[in-house]
């Protein structure tokens, strides 16, 4: 790799390690997490000792608490359904939706223990991701806030060569350390946003062949976007994985773990290009185009499984108090 690619590499790292000095304001970084290590850790210990069907009679209740006690969550659920849905929701469609990503979130107890026999979990185009890290091309799969992330966790092993995750350990931190505890080994997967050699790992890591995946659909006050459309309005969208695709000249396979109700999960891989190329007279415009693509990708999965939507925050600006 040349020194100049190098060089924007280190430029876009400081800029996402930047962020931790920013005053965010309604957005996800702001939203405390309403928890706590016993609770979580009693979550666990029910999940793993009594059960999935006992553990997930309990997202009932827990539903019920954040659709009465968490009214910034319950009016980002509900300006989000009424686009997906194309009408006003009702009490019932928001508590599905939140139900929806607590079901997710008790099913990563499984994902991380490796217990995935109590899961049915479909991959209809698994090939496509299997067979560029067969050749030994490293390549960016890029995720969103759609469904269960922590799929890949389960599933990175059908892989042939590592997965490595680009995540911001800090947000929901308490959660993090929680789950981790239940397969410390997942740790070595992760690559941590923020830190000095962030996007260095990475890039080392792809020029190994290897595969990094991050969620490209939430962004920072400081950090560079793009405008797209998503459901039909716009939204700002981080520059930063077509821009880090780019510089390394690796293909971008987009990642959609749904969450399909009961046990059963799909899990879609769709290549969204062999090699991202932003010309020096048209640039910005092939950062939008490209961004747009992977945004309009998003929107095919959503209105797939409405209730898969995940950023319970401020997404389109609509000023939730």
């Amino acid at each position: 790799m040349v020194f100049g690619d190098r060089a924007v590499i280190v430029w876009i790292n400081f800029k996402i390690h930047d962020l931790s000095a920013i005053n965010v304001s309604k957005d996800w970084k702001t939203q405390r997490e309403r928890s706590s290590p016993l609770a979580i850790a009693i979550i666990r210990w029910i999940a793993l000792k009594m059960g999935r069907p006992f553990a997930r009679f309990l997202l009932y209740p827990i539903t019920l608490y954040y659709l009465l006690f968490s009214p910034v969550q319950r009016r980002a659920s509900f300006n989000y359904l009424k686009r997906v849905l194309g009408k006003t929701p009702n009490w019932f469609q928001i508590a599905k939706h939140i139900h929806c990503f607590a079901a997710t979130i008790l099913d990563r107890v499984y994902f991380l223990t490796g217990r995935v026999e109590q899961l049915d979990l479909q991959f209809p185009n698994k090939q496509l991701a299997v067979s560029y890290s067969s050749n030994g091309r490293g390549f960016v799969l890029l995720g969103s806030h759609i469904g269960s992330f922590e799929v890949l966790r389960g599933v990175a092993e059908k892989f042939p060569v590592p997965v490595k995750i680009m995540m911001d350990e800090e947000h929901n931190k308490m959660i993090v350390n929680v789950l981790n505890t239940l397969n410390p080994s997942l740790k070595d997967m992760v690559i941590s946003l923020g830190q000095p050699d962030s996007l260095i790992r990475a890039r080392d890591c792809l020029d190994a062949g290897e595969v990094v995946a991050l969620l490209g659909d939430r962004v920072m006050d400081s950090e560079k976007t793009t405008t797209c459309y998503l459901l039909g309005e716009p939204i700002q969208v981080s520059t930063a994985p077509i821009l880090l695709a780019s510089v390394l000249k690796v293909p971008v396979i987009m990642f959609f773990g749904l969450y399909m109700g009961r046990n059963r999960y799909e899990t879609h891989f769709e290549l969204l290009s062999e090699r991202v190329e932003l010309k020096r007279n048209s640039r910005q415009q092939d950062i939008q185009r490209w961004t747009q693509m992977y945004v309009n990708s998003m929107e095919r999965y959503l209105k797939r499984a409405p209730y898969n939507w995940f950023n319970f925050y401020d997404y389109w600006g609509d000023e939730i108090e």
